[in-house]
């Protein structure tokens, strides 16, 4: 009787055991998504992630000066003043208006940008324009 109450304790302890250490998992895995949702990112944010990251467009492009291609200050301030569209261009489909002798370098990169949805090429849009003093 002593090892059935005994065997019994140590099931019942077991799978106790095992609940309370599958809850946890459970609720770090649902405050895991929660916090990711949370935590959404501005435009802004976005596209200088991208910028930055997968775009890989900081090797070129610095704020405020030229290095292989323009300025981010100047590509927002030439866009700007003559209301061009920075998505258009990512996307393949604008002529160049900030500095066209670079346009040859800037082509080769043109497989990234289309790749890109509409909603990243506007943050880095958003990015660029963020830049303009």
């Amino acid at each position: 009787m002593k090892k059935v109450l005994f065997l019994s304790a140590v099931l019942a302890f077991a799978s106790c055991k095992k609940e309370s250490s599958e809850n946890p998992t459970e609720n770090k895995t649902e405050s895991y998504s929660e916090g990711e949702s949370a935590k959404a990112k501005t435009p802004e944010a976005l596209g200088k992630e991208i910028f930055e990251g997968q775009g890989n467009c900081i090797s070129c492009h610095q704020v405020d000066q030229k290095v292989i291609g323009p300025s981010l200050q100047e590509i927002a301030k030439t866009y700007k003043d003559k209301k061009g569209d920075i998505v258009t261009f990512l996307k393949g489909n604008a002529d160049p208006i900030v500095d066209p002798s670079q346009f040859a370098v800037m082509k080769t990169n043109f497989p990234v940008t289309q790749a890109m949805s509409d909603e990243e090429l506007k943050a880095i849009e958003t990015y660029i324009y963020s830049n303009l003093k």
